[in-house]
């Protein structure tokens, strides 16, 4: 392995770790419990990052929680803003996809898939 090569892999582990942790404007959280997984939480968070990544968003976000007690409704994800947060559910790969160019990139949250819309008050 040369160099190169190395400095690659810490650039990309990078990109990631920034899209995981940090302050940002929009925080997308996927629940991750088992109910969640054995519906396709993986596939989701995966797309998400992917999204996020190609778009290269360095104010998004991205991580994961356990069970949110909505287990019939899994896949879970959490739109986390300033001023209010939006839960979707039964989200697949192309929802995933959705919720980041409509409701993070454009402000827009998807009509279909809320479970829950609640303004945050500070």
């Amino acid at each position: 392995m040369k160099l190169e090569d190395l400095r690659k892999i810490r650039e990309r582990a990078e990109a990631e770790l920034r899209l995981r942790g940090g302050a940002a404007r929009v925080k997308i959280v996927v629940g991750m419990g088992t109910s969640g997984i054995a519906a396709g939480a993986r596939q989701v968070l995966r797309a998400i990052l992917d999204e996020v990544s190609r778009r290269n968003l360095r104010d998004v976000v991205v991580t994961q929680t356990g069970e949110k007690g909505l287990s019939a409704q899994e896949p879970i994800v959490e739109v986390h803003e300033p001023d209010r947060i939006t839960i979707y559910g039964e989200v697949d790969e192309a929802t995933a996809r959705r919720i980041v160019v409509e409701h993070a990139v454009n402000g827009r949250p998807l009509e279909d898939h809320v479970v829950e819309m609640r303004e945050v008050t500070r």
